[in-house]
């Protein structure tokens, strides 16, 4: 089962290599991975995905808690929660295909970030699904490069 891990901890040179030699230690491969400073600067928000049964995840999680700079784990998995991924797309824009990418840009709600006489840069933000199924359609185009975050995730409010 995929499980959307969220980890408090102090923003500190290192903490990213413990918690990610914590997971191939044990033979875990961590699918995503976000990154990033809170409201307070002393204190970073990590979201991470992988894969793996509940038992197991259960045990990381436990050991996750162990360590010294973390200061709250939680695993999204088990609660409501809203999540999004960006994606930068460089895609080949000939005259033929042009208006057909702007069309697909316009349907996924994605935003024209550059131009060129030969490429169109786009962006797009939503969730997992969304961003390959827009993948999908502009391969037979030509993706030239693409650039993907991982997924940011925060539980929903309680209503």
């Amino acid at each position: 089962m995929r499980h959307t891990i969220t980890v408090l901890v102090e923003n500190k040179f290192g903490v990213l290599a413990r918690i990610s030699s914590l997971f191939s230690a044990r033979g875990f491969n961590i699918e995503s991975l976000s990154v990033g400073e809170t409201i307070d600067p002393t204190i970073s928000r990590m979201t991470l995905v992988t894969s793996g049964d509940d038992q197991i995840i259960e045990q990381v999680i436990k050991q996750l808690r162990r360590l010294i700079d973390v200061i709250k784990v939680s695993d999204l998995s088990d609660m409501e929660y809203v999540e999004r991924e960006m994606v930068l797309l460089k895609v080949s824009a000939d005259s033929q295909n042009r208006a057909e990418i702007l069309r697909i840009c316009d349907i996924f709600r994605g935003k024209i970030i550059d131009v060129s006489p030969k490429t169109l840069t786009l962006e797009v933000t939503g969730v997992q699904d969304k961003i390959s199924a827009m993948i999908g359609l502009l391969k037979p185009m030509g993706i030239i490069e693409i650039a993907r975050t991982g997924k940011v995730a925060m539980s929903r409010a309680k209503k």
